[in-house]
Formats: structure tokens, C-alpha cells, sequence
């Protein structure tokens, strides 16, 4: 039985200017979301947290759906899923 982590960390990022890396300090914005319990319309887990709702599959990390403040995110831009440690 696999388990579905319980956050991640979501950054919005440009296409270009950095190395390939990613880390919060370089997002244009950043969020660390929760899962909710729901399904998304995707058929993923939604996530949700500091302005940000995602379905993400939690085994590739690929973000399926995203609103930020409620808008979907400008073409152009990227988003990259970062796991966070459990504290």
C-alpha cells in the first residue's frame, strides 16, 4: 500500500535564469500546500495552502491543476513540486 504525502512544496518559477535547480529562495512564489482529502477533477489528490490549490500526482510530482488566489497560472511559466520534510 503506497501512502500519498501529506505536503509539498509548490514554486512558481520563470523558464530561464537559473541553473536547473530549483529552491524557494529563486521562485517567484512559493507555497508549502496540504493535502485536503479531496479529489481533484483530475483524479489526483488536491492540495491546498497559502493562496494556492493544486491536483498533484503524488507519484510523478506533476502538478495536474493549479490556482493561485484563485487564477490559473500565466503561459510561460513553470511549476515545480519539491517534497517537505516531515518536521
Amino acid at each position: 500500500m503506497t501512502t500519498v504525502p501529506q505536503r509539498f512544496e509548490i514554486l512558481l518559477v520563470a523558464p530561464e535564469g537559473h541553473d536547473g535547480t530549483f529552491a524557494s529562495s529563486h521562485a517567484l512564489r512559493s507555497a508549502v500546500v496540504e493535502a485536503t482529502g479531496d479529489t481533484g477533477e483530475s483524479g489526483y489528490p488536491r492540495y491546498a495552502g497559502n493562496g494556492m490549490v493544486a491536483d498533484i500526482d503524488p507519484e510523478t510530482r506533476t502538478v495536474e491543476g493549479l490556482l493561485i488566489d484563485g487564477y490559473e497560472v500565466d503561459y510561460g511559466l513553470s511549476v515545480r513540486v519539491v517534497d517537505v520534510p516531515v518536521a
